[in-house]
């Protein structure tokens, strides 16, 4: 990589202000570090037939040497980053992956090629399978596998990048994109922040970017070339902003606000173990969001009420092989222990069959490409395709369940018939197991995601059949606006508080509470601060959201009244669009909670 500037100074350079994505909270100001890694080019080389073992074992090494590095770099933080280990886990495991080394390895010997010819070719394929998923979140994920391919080419070809931790002074780093390893080596007293074009709130190097408490700012497009190393930087990991050129003026400003944000900080961690509830005393339970086992210390740490959204597709897209019944008991059974007597809300599979076509051939009939997999065969569609892999996760729940209180959690349900299946397979699977002597906990509480249209229009009918609804705004606003967030032609057109997602919110908690069941929400939404206040004037009995926002939106909850919620709740579905709601809360919020929003 190189960090030479991508413009000449001229000293005159004028203030300018770049909004991002928010991705970890701080405020720096400092010199700009601009990082230009080199695009990196697999030529094409024919090998003779002797060529084709010294070859492959060149690649094997590079493999080892990528996979020993990061099991250096996990030990290194084991004791203080458990919650972001997980994911230096993941990217060992696709190390490993058959779909990249065994692939590597066939067209090495098929196509007699070199291996960085034939590790592009393997990554090609692997691209596309990700680009047909379905899920923004699962597709994002491809970005892993290429940091981890990334690392074997950097081998292969003998150019590694220069440790990011190596400058003599205090910057902020600016790149295209940074890995989770990248920001885990970032722990140094001279690099004070980053900013990235890529990425967003949800990736890997933003999760770990909190964990390690780095400010930072994704998603600004071009700012490399708007960007020289040198220039002065502000960046305000809080509101997603970036100031280059900055006065002097707006740096006393921002350093004034760091301070009142770390006084704020400090003062909401008084908030953690508190009750959420009103002034007036409506509780709502504050639970956390999680994708594996390894984050269950930051659960515990914000004073989460238990586990309202445990994603269990990483256990079956970050192993070699499907997990079988046992290996999914213990990881249901230890998320259960450890939390009891807090719930635990386990979702099913969901996915797309696009997915794991490979790994699951011998389960599936014949699977032909989806034109519009966000349509297709995904979430509980899949499952009910592939009843043999969904009664094995279900069994494994059920068999959990005696060990702590048990949530199961069904996605993208559209009508009563789906339902009614679901529901069948979990009676079969209940009464096998206890016909056999094992046991299953009386109090497991069956729910539905209502991230669908449908649903909400039948969530009446539908009510009658679960004991509660978790409402998944992520693809609930994708499939009411006809928007794919993951493609950036609309992206920005995709609107949380849309009043037609708001009402839909609405109608879901009314029909809810109608037929004598909670309604949660466990979408993105939830952990925003601005829509958080929305979302808890609609009337929902639970919000679900990462970790770290907990205290946040348990001071806002404990400084507001039911009265002031529900009014400010119902004022926005009167509006005509999600700009009018954004006036609106930007009139009224600042009055109500100056202290939260005081700078709207």
């Amino acid at each position: 990589m190189s960090d030479k500037p991508g413009k000449q100074k001229t000293g005159t350079e004028r203030a300018l202000s770049l909004h991002g994505i928010a991705a970890s909270p701080g405020i720096v100001v400092g010199s700009a570090l601009v990082i230009r890694r080199r695009t990196r080019r697999a030529a094409w080389r024919r090998l003779s037939r002797r060529q084709i073992p010294r070859e492959i074992t060149r690649f094997r090494d590079a493999v080892a040497r990528v996979e020993a590095d990061l099991v250096m770099l996990r030990n290194q933080f084991a004791e203080d980053l458990a919650d972001a280990l997980s994911i230096i886990d993941s990217h060992i495991l696709m190390i490993r992956d058959r779909m990249i080394v065994d692939r590597t390895i066939d067209i090495i010997r098929e196509q007699q090629v070199n291996a960085e010819w034939a590790l592009a070719q393997a990554l090609g394929n692997v691209k596309k399978k990700f680009e047909a998923i379905a899920d923004p979140y699962i597709r994002a994920r491809y970005t892993d596998v290429k940091y981890a391919a990334d690392r074997v080419f950097s081998i292969l070809s003998g150019d590694q990048d220069k440790p990011l931790a190596d400058t003599g002074e205090q910057v902020i780093l600016v790149a295209h994109d940074f890995s989770p390893e990248d920001v885990m080596r970032m722990r140094s007293d001279r690099i004070l922040g980053f900013i990235a074009e890529s990425g967003g709130v949800t990736s890997h190097s933003a999760i770990v970017a909190r964990s390690m408490d780095i400010p930072a700012v994704v998603g600004l497009e071009q700012i490399t070339s708007q960007c020289a190393t040198g220039d002065q930087v502000i960046l305000d990991g809080y509101s997603g902003r970036v100031h280059l050129h900055p006065t002097r003026d707006q740096q006393r400003q921002h350093l004034e606000y760091r301070r009142q944000h770390q006084a704020f900080t400090e003062e909401i961690a008084f908030y953690i173990h508190l009750s959420p509830e009103t002034m007036d005393g409506r509780r709502v339970r504050l639970s956390a969001n999680i994708e594996t086992a390894s984050e269950l210390p930051a659960v515990m740490k914000y004073g989460a009420e238990g586990i309202g959204l445990f994603r269990s597709e990483f256990d079956y897209f970050a192993g070699e092989c499907l997990p079988d019944e046992e290996s999914l008991y213990r990881i249901y059974s230890r998320l259960l222990a450890t939390l009891d007597p807090l719930p635990v809300t386990i979702r099913t599979l969901d996915m797309g069959g696009d997915k794991f076509v490979e790994r699951m051939a011998a389960n599936l009939p014949r699977l032909d490409p989806e034109r519009n997999p966000a349509l297709g065969l995904r979430s509980i569609r899949f499952s009910l395709r592939a009843p043999d892999i969904f009664l094995t996760q279900i069994r494994a729940m059920l068999r959990a369940s005696v060990h702590g209180r048990l949530r199961i959690l069904f996605p993208m349900i559209s009508s009563l018939e789906e339902l009614e299946k679901v529901l069948g397979m979990v009676h079969e699977a209940r009464s096998d197991l206890l016909n056999k002597g094992i046991a299953v906990s009386e109090g497991l509480r069956i729910g539905m995601v209502v991230e669908v249209p449908s649903a909400v229009v039948m969530a009446a009918n539908l009510a009658r059949y679960v004991d509660f609804f978790s409402i998944g705004t992520n693809d609930l606003i994708q499939y009411t606006l006809a928007i794919d967030r993951g493609n950036e032609q609309v992206a920005k057109l995709y609107d949380p508080l849309h009043p037609a997602v708001l009402r839909l919110i609405k109608q879901t908690v009314d029909a809810g509470h109608a037929g004598g069941i909670e309604v949660a929400l466990c979408g993105e939404m939830a952990g925003d601060v601005m829509t958080a206040s929305v979302l808890l004037g609609l009337g929902l009995d639970e919000l679900s959201m990462r970790p770290s926002a907990l205290p946040f939106v348990k001071r806002l909850l404990r400084g507001s009244c039911s009265r002031q919620l529900d009014k400010l709740g119902n004022r926005t579905l009167q509006c005509g669009d999600g700009q009018e709601v954004r006036r609106f809360l930007a009139e009224q919020l600042p009055t109500l909670y100056p202290e939260e929003f005081g700078e709207l």
